[in-house]
């Protein structure tokens, strides 16, 4: 059952701009802190930004600055505004999120390609 739900990737020439959003499904609760993570192909997954419930942002240093995460706690929502957008961002942007209960969720991903 899909728990995470991105939305938002495309297609974007350089210098442009996409907003992500990831909401979470009717029958989860207690979302703690929520991220974005991304994935090239033939690359690991890494850590974009995680936000917390009190709104206090994290971000990876390619992020800073052209990126910014934000989040709705009432309506289980997390998003992240890309400015700038650069082809080396070209990737699949997945949705992570812990809960206050120990359980931990992933979103199906969303393909955000960059051209030049």
């Amino acid at each position: 059952q899909v728990q995470l739900v991105e939305s938002g990737g495309g297609l974007v020439q350089a210098g442009g701009s996409l907003r992500l959003s990831c909401v979470g499904s009717e029958n989860i609760y207690g979302l703690d802190t929520m991220a974005w993570y991304r994935q090239a192909p033939g690359q690991q997954r890494d850590l974009v930004a995680s936000i917390s419930r009190s709104d206090s942002a994290t971000y990876a240093e390619f992020a800073k600055g052209r990126f910014t995460i934000s989040r709705d706690n009432a309506k289980k929502t997390v998003y992240l505004q890309m400015n700038n957008l650069q082809p080396e961002d070209t990737a699949v942007y997945y949705c992570n999120s812990d809960s206050i209960f120990g359980q931990n969720y992933w979103g199906q991903g969303t393909q955000v390609t960059v051209s030049s």
